[in-house]
């Protein structure tokens, strides 16, 4: 069994979640803030890429509400380039590092999960579920991140907020992010609901499930 798999996101008016030199850029609505976090206290583990922990320096905690325990952090990070300082590291959260036996770099994280090769995504979400009882992961990014759970078909939920902003630049980078793998017709969504949020929209999609490999 693998954790159920929710990806959440925002993107501009024309679909891009940062500026062509991948820095962040305020894009969500002081409500669609609180959202995602409420949203965070529902999940097990919060997911991202060495990327996003890069880029942006994340926390990955619900701070600011009332509750006392925040989900895991995971950190998909093959090649061992987060930083010893990044804030995903702090003690407000457990974090686990997901790397490569090749890489030799050592983290004050809770646990590093090595795996030989280039795994496919199942298999380091049957890892997590059966070492550590992950059962719900809440996917935030990167783009790159987030296209990889789409093309092995894992993502059960997607949800991204669509703020009221253009970006712009050819080299932007989008919620799906990296060489284009799509099959004939793209992955198809089913969409169950939205919500406007400040001056943005939440929508919510359920994809029909079609393996691309």
């Amino acid at each position: 069994m693998r954790p159920f798999i929710h990806v959440n996101c925002a993107m501009s008016a024309d679909g891009k979640i940062a500026g062509s030199d991948r820095k962040q850029v305020r894009i969500s609505s002081e409500e669609d803030k609180i959202r995602v976090k409420n949203l965070r206290k529902k999940y097990d583990a919060i997911l991202v890429g060495v990327g996003t922990v890069i880029a942006d320096d994340p926390h990955l905690t619900v701070r600011g509400l009332d509750y006392d325990t925040n989900p895991i952090r995971i950190v998909m990070d093959p090649h061992g380039r987060t930083p010893d300082n990044a804030m995903v590291l702090n003690d407000s959260a457990p974090t686990v590092i997901i790397t490569s036996r090749e890489c030799s770099r050592e983290w004050d994280c809770e646990e590093t999960i090595r795996f030989d090769g280039n795994p496919k995504l199942a298999e380091i979400l049957e890892t997590l579920a059966e070492d550590i009882g992950i059962e719900s992961i809440l996917v935030e990014g990167g783009g790159e991140t987030i296209a990889s759970f789409f093309r092995e078909g894992l993502v059960d939920r997607y949800t991204v907020f669509v703020g009221g902003l253009v970006i712009g630049g050819r080299t932007a980078p989008t919620p799906a992010d990296g060489d284009g793998w799509a099959a004939e017709g793209g992955i198809d969504l089913v969409l169950q609901d939205t919500e406007v949020l400040g001056n943005g929209v939440v929508l919510t999609f359920e994809p029909i499930k079609n393996e691309i490999l």
